[in-house]
């Protein structure tokens, strides 16, 4: 074994020199005395060297005289005083020399120090991969069940209720009624519905969130009665629509039309409404109807149908010109293609059209989209005065016009499902509309509140695939025919390209009038008051397809009826220019 020589060095006379074996080098501070001193690992050889030192150094200390008396509770400082080392501690006094060795040592191939490692980095591996790479593969991988549903109806045909807020789907429809099967084979879900079982209903313009009467004299096509909010109620559950002789602003007769203009619109899905119609089958006169237009006109203010209905037209070219007709009067058969041999068209041309010049006031999305305000009857009831027979037109206005308002009646671009109770509508139309019609007879039984009936009709359109559209109507809960874009496909005589399949954001509409640009009027057999009676309203749409709203961001409404108040709540005002309003230039007809 080696030695190593240790010495106590105390600032008085004397010195003390201890040699020993393994020591170590300790210094400490002793009152204003320096010593330095080594320890052995053996305790009891460090403590008798230790008395052996106190006993030196009371021999060099002066006696006290008198020393005070010491009464104390605390244990002796010396076994206590953190100054001293303690001895039995080695993690508490490291070696400065032997520790130091160690802390600079290092051995890359500790298996220890790898399996920290690789416990670290499975660690970290894997929160990354719980907290990061997993919602990932999960979002990408994962097939999303659909669990919309349609104005409060949730995935299990449930109907939320909301206190004090009005649901599109009315909470008396029958569950039954939640769903159909369209004639495509598909699935549509109720978007909307009304069955109008709460009595006293009124629908004063800011009474009902879907529906507002008119208040106005439907001119355009000759009403004889003028539309009073106060001729439609609802009573024993039904919509009641009264017409009844009555001296109102000029006219001799009284009656009503609700509209759903700008509160509830649809783009494509299936109507219907259980009706009993006016009157009964002895006499004719009575004009009751159910119908849909574009939210971009309204019924009975004529300034905003002008150049927009009965359009249903996305192409730039003379269908887009007033009367059809170019500024070198071309083609001749607009003169001659009309009825009679007259004019093809009185229409004063699409007001906003695919042909519009940029910067021109437009609706958008674009200035190069034709926008419009297309018509499809649900109904429109009349009287076979010979046979004594109801019978509903159920039509899709359009324009621009085919030659002699002739469409394509073969198949398969229209067919009649049944032959011995519907047919072609006689009435193709006129100078400011084509009607592409059908007639079905219906039961008499169904008038006057006695027995009700079911009418409608199913529409599809896609701007991406114009060629899958089609409308199909229904009479008593039939269908009765159907009409696809070849029925009103381009027409190289009239110069114009195909009609579309209404595109736009739609609104329903109800009325009860009378006019004899419609049929006859026979006051003599008619009975007054009358009444149409309607006991729900039911619109459905596609699963996939859903469509509800009056500006849809790919046809959009909203802004471009702001723009014109003037002429959206002035029925009084006829044309677009009395509005105050011009339409924008047409720059294939007078150019930019």
């Amino acid at each position: 074994m080696g030695s190593s020589t240790g010495r106590f060095t105390a600032s008085g006379n004397s010195e003390t020199s201890i040699t020993s074996t393994n020591e170590k080098l300790i210094s400490s501070s002793v009152g204003h005395q320096q010593l330095s001193y080594q320890t052995h690992t053996d305790p009891e050889q460090d403590r008798e060297r230790y008395r052996i030192y106190q006993q030196q150094q009371q021999r060099q200390q002066p006696q006290a005289i008198n020393p005070p008396t010491i009464s104390t509770n605390t244990v002796p400082p010396y076994k206590w005083d953190v100054k001293d080392p303690d001895l039995d501690d080695a993690l508490h006094n490291p070696d400065p020399i032997r520790d130091a060795r160690l802390d600079r040592s290092f051995t890359c191939c500790s298996g220890r120090g790898w399996a920290n490692v690789v416990a670290l980095l499975v660690l970290t591996i894997g929160l990354l991969t719980l907290f990061g790479a997993y919602p990932i593969i999960d979002a990408v991988t994962r097939t999303a069940k659909d669990k919309s549903g349609y104005n409060s109806v949730n995935s299990t045909g449930q109907i939320n209720k909301f206190p004090n807020f009005p649901s599109l789907v009315d909470d008396d429809t029958p569950t039954s009624a939640l769903t159909r099967v369209g004639s495509d084979g598909r699935t549509y879900n109720l978007v909307f519905s009304d069955e109008f079982n709460r009595d006293g209903r009124t629908f004063y313009p800011g009474d009902d969130p879907y529906w507002e009467a008119v208040d106005l004299h439907y001119w355009p096509t000759g009403d004889v009665e003028w539309y009073d909010p106060g001729q439609i109620t609802t009573a024993n559950g039904k919509l009641v629509i009264s017409m009844e002789r009555k001296n109102i602003h000029n006219l001799n007769y009284a009656s009503g039309m609700l509209q759903g203009w700008n509160k509830f619109c649809f783009t494509t899905g299936y109507v219907e409404v259980s009706v009993s119609l006016p009157g009964s089958v002895n006499a004719q006169g009575f004009w009751p109807g159910i119908w849909s237009m574009g939210n971009l006109g309204r019924a009975g203010y004529g300034a905003t149908t002008e150049g927009m209905w009965p359009y249903s037209y996305d192409t730039c070219d003379l269908g887009t010109f007033p009367n059809q007709t170019a500024p070198d009067g071309t083609p001749p058969q607009a003169r001659t293609g009309g009825t009679g041999g007259g004019p093809l068209s009185y229409l004063p041309g699409q007001r906003v059209s695919s042909c519009t010049c940029p910067g021109s006031d437009h609706p958008g999305p674009s200035v190069d989209a034709g926008r419009n305000a297309p018509e499809i009857d649900v109904l429109e009831a009349q009287i076979d005065a010979v046979d004594h027979i109801g019978q509903v037109s159920q039509s899709f206005q359009v324009a621009p016009f085919n030659y002699q308002y002739q469409f394509n009646e073969n198949s398969p671009a229209t067919t009649i499902y049944n032959t011995s109770n519907t047919a072609i509508n006689t009435y193709m139309g006129a100078q400011y509309q084509q009607a592409v019609s059908a007639v079905s007879n219906i039961d008499s039984s169904n008038y006057g509140g006695t027995g009700y009936t079911t009418y409608g009709y199913e529409y599809w359109s896609n701007p991406s695939r114009r060629q899958d559209g089609y409308i199909t109507w229904y009479s008593e809960g039939q269908q009765t025919w159907k009409i696809t874009p070849d029925a009103v496909g381009p027409d190289s005589t009239a110069r114009i390209s195909g009609r579309i399949i209404p595109e736009e954001p739609m609104y329903l509409i109800m009325n009860f009038g009378m006019s004899q640009g419609f049929q006859p009027i026979d006051l003599t057999h008619l009975v007054f008051p009358a009444a149409m009676y309607i006991d729900y309203v039911r619109v459905y749409q596609r699963d996939d397809a859903p469509g509800i709203g009056c500006s849809p961001d790919n046809y959009p409404t909203e802004t471009y009826i702001n723009n014109h108040l003037n002429a959206y709540s002035n029925p009084n005002l006829t044309t677009w220019n009395q509005a105050g309003y011009y339409f924008p230039r047409n720059s294939l007809y007078n150019g930019c």
